[in-house]
């Protein structure tokens, strides 16, 4: 059964340091996410703020307001806010300090560890709670160097990547791990952070709280150890950050562990400056599509938009432009599925034709109607 749990995300919810929140939101096979605070848009759903549907997830102004509407505590509390800075203040200490009083255990997807801080572990001891630190490596002695293991692997497997960091490579992930399972096959979704994680997934690391050394190896044995116990027909791996940026080396790790057999990027065309890097100027889709190729020696062969600061018109039109300049299947998974990678997928990968355990046609009736009307 899932672990009933409410998600702190104060004035991040739906922003890029809400995205651990945000991804919660949408999907999570761990917890029963029962509420999110966030103050700034107190008494909106989560789902009709996000992507225009009910959820039926609220959003509450604060814990005592999600704790009077739900009229019971939850297991847990889920800290659901991913900044560059990591460290709590005293604000956000206190909030945290105020949901183990309420008898909540403490998730946390920070690398700011909690289990190493004395005063919450003496606030936890005197609360009866527990608190989970998601990102904090295991012990060195369980870590795995690179072994070459994954060269035995021949199952297919799928790198989500993209042109920065929070630009939507796990929801992409998720969305055609979803896809390709409604198609009938055995799909393994290999988790990189904190929010797959949170979400459920069976394999995976945080691959940024690691040193260079076992990360590649972590990969690696993620991979191989799905593909050993579950016997996937294919694998899907989500990315971190991205290979072109200067801040972040997990990209390379996880390309290097992985070794894929094709990539799908994620990018935000209306993105001008790296997140949370104001300075740093996007890449091109073309240079990081490039470099990607170069570096994985494998090929990019789809294209996914997120569709931020972005209208409908934007969308369609860049999915046209995209398709024609690069001669990939683009899309916004958000808006139209993944019906486009899954029908590649089965072109690139013919042997998992045989894998399908029922044949559903892709239909992609209202993306044709949505671009048909501009073209």
């Amino acid at each position: 059964m899932k672990k009933s749990a409410i998600v702190y995300s104060e004035n991040e919810f739906g922003k890029l340091d809400g995205k651990v929140a945000n991804g919660l939101a949408r999907h999570s096979e761990k917890y029963n996410i029962l509420g999110i605070i966030d103050s700034t848009k107190a008494g909106l759903d989560t789902g009709e703020y996000l992507d225009g549907g009910k959820s039926g997830i609220l959003i509450y102004k604060s814990i005592d307001e999600a704790l009077d509407n739900l009229g019971f505590v939850p297991e847990y509390f889920i800290y659901g806010i991913a900044p560059l800075a990591s460290f709590l203040d005293k604000t956000q200490r206190d909030i945290i300090f105020t949901a183990m009083g309420k008898g909540m255990n403490i998730v946390n997807g920070l690398p700011e560890f909690f289990t190493e801080d004395e005063e919450f572990m003496q606030k936890a001891i005197e609360n009866g709670v527990t608190i989970y630190d998601i990102r904090k490596a295991p012990p060195r002695k369980y870590l795995h160097n690179f072994s070459g293991r994954i060269n035995n692997v021949k199952t297919p497997v799928i790198a989500v990547l993209g042109t920065d960091c929070a630009v939507g490579k796990r929801t992409t992930a998720v969305k055609l791990v979803e896809a390709l399972k409604k198609d009938g096959l055995n799909v393994s979704f290999i988790a990189t952070g904190q929010t797959g994680l949170l979400q459920g997934a069976k394999y995976g690391i945080a691959v940024d709280v690691l040193t260079s050394g076992f990360a590649t190896g972590e990969v690696e044995n993620a991979i191989v150890c799905s593909d050993e116990n579950d016997k996937p027909d294919i694998i899907v791996i989500e990315g971190q950050g991205a290979l072109s940026h200067p801040a972040f080396t997990s990209s390379s790790a996880i390309i290097r562990g992985s070794m894929p057999d094709a990539i799908i990027i994620q990018h935000p065309p209306k993105r001008k400056n790296h997140c949370d890097f104001p300075d740093i100027p996007m890449p091109t889709l073309e240079s990081e599509i490039d470099l990607l190729e170069t570096f994985s020696k494998s090929k990019v062969i789809a294209i996914t938009i997120n569709h931020e600061d972005m209208t409908d018109v934007d969308v369609d039109r860049k999915i046209l432009e995209y398709e024609f300049k690069y001669k990939l299947p683009s899309t916004d998974v958000l808006k139209y599925g993944c019906g486009k990678i899954v029908t590649k997928l089965f072109e690139i990968f013919p042997e998992m034709q045989k894998c399908r355990k029922a044949i559903i046609p892709i239909l992609q009736t209202q993306e044709a109607v949505a671009l048909n009307t501009i073209q």
